[in-house]
């Protein structure tokens, strides 16, 4: 398994010009959105954070195709759809990222319970080869127990990787007064043949507005 994500970052490193940008995105909005509606669930369908953090990442990259797709022959080729490989840490150690395909087309619901399902079966070794094969753009994420961020390698043949580090409570100014709120750091590795910092930075400051209309992002 070492050996095998070194080859990949190896081969990532060494002939993918990367950059990489970051936004601290604020998600008191989200949280109390996603807290509302898991009150009216029952405890085995609630949503957790990281699964509408997927949805809005898929539904950011409709009007971002340069960073969602495949470097291929020496051009890139956009992805019709949004499979999202989603790093997964195996208890044996190491990491695999599988995808979610079509992750922008479905409701949170259904992304949730696909979500749950996909990291079930990677670490019980039962996932399908189109899971592991067709991943257009990965995300990772650290969840409480990771650092504040994380600045990612590029998954050949993709083009882009975007990270989150964890939700926690940080200083910020909200209506002139600083307070504690919950907030994200999310990063974006991208390739450089592909885009570039400014449409990068487009896309994370898009995915930080969407974020504070929770409701927008399961239409």
């Amino acid at each position: 398994m070492r050996k095998a994500i070194a080859a990949a970052m190896a081969r990532s490193k060494r002939e993918i010009p990367h950059y990489y940008v970051a936004e601290d995105i604020p998600l008191a909005k989200a949280l109390a959105w996603l807290q509302e509606a898991n009150a009216q669930r029952p405890m085995a369908e609630r949503l957790l954070p990281a699964a509408l953090l997927l949805k809005a990442v898929a539904v950011t990259l409709k009007r971002y195709p340069e960073l969602n797709g495949h470097w291929r022959d020496g051009a890139y080729r956009p992805a019709a759809q949004v499979n999202l490989g989603v790093a997964i840490s195996l208890r044996q150690g190491g990491l695999i990222a599988p995808a979610l395909l079509d992750a922008g087309g479905k409701p949170l619901t259904q992304l949730m319970q696909e979500m749950t399902d996909l990291v079930a079966r990677a670490r019980a070794g039962s996932l399908k080869s189109s899971e592991l094969a067709e991943g257009t753009i990965t995300v990772t994420n650290l969840g409480d127990q990771g650092s504040d961020s994380v600045f990612g390698i590029i998954y050949p043949p993709q083009v882009a990787l975007v990270g989150f580090g964890r939700i926690a409570e940080r200083p910020a100014v909200d209506n002139g007064r600083i307070m504690p709120l919950p907030m994200v750091t999310a990063s974006l590795s991208a390739d450089h043949r592909v885009s570039d910092g400014h449409r990068g930075a487009l896309f994370l400051r898009d995915l930080a507005d969407l974020l504070q209309r929770p409701g927008e992002i399961d239409e």
